[in-house]
């Protein structure tokens, strides 16, 4: 759960959640949708302007989740609360294939990186 100094920030039209807004000192420091900082220290609106800016077609993107055991595989989100964030292994958009499902805390663990690699390749132990 995020602390209760944060405020949710939730887009204008739709009412997306895109994030919160968490006070800092004299100013705001806006919060992903991860609970991952998005902005430094800045004023009310541009805070709200950087959570706007980033959008949530970001989460969409492939991510490689740091295993126990050191290795890393490809993972997608399919889910975030403010209680969890679950991925789970990359299929490639096939629907007949069944993959590892991992559940995380929120805010998202530093273990869950942006996917940094060729996508189009299959290995699931990517830089393994």
């Amino acid at each position: 759960m995020p602390p209760q100094d944060w405020i949710e920030h939730r887009r204008p039209g739709d009412r997306e959640r895109l994030g919160w807004i968490r006070p800092e000192g004299d100013g705001f420091v806006a919060l992903d949708a991860l609970g991952r900082e998005a902005s430094g220290t800045v004023d009310w609106l541009e805070a709200e302007e950087a959570l706007e800016e980033r959008g949530l077609r970001w989460l969409a993107d492939i991510w490689r989740l740091e295993l126990p055991d050191g290795t890393r595989e490809r993972v997608r989100i399919v889910e975030v609360t403010p209680e969890r964030v679950v991925v789970k292994g990359d299929d490639f958009g096939a629907v007949d294939v069944i993959t590892q499902t991992y559940v995380l805390p929120f805010p998202a663990p530093g273990t869950l990186l942006p996917f940094e690699g060729d996508p189009s390749t299959i290995d699931r132990q990517v830089g393994a």
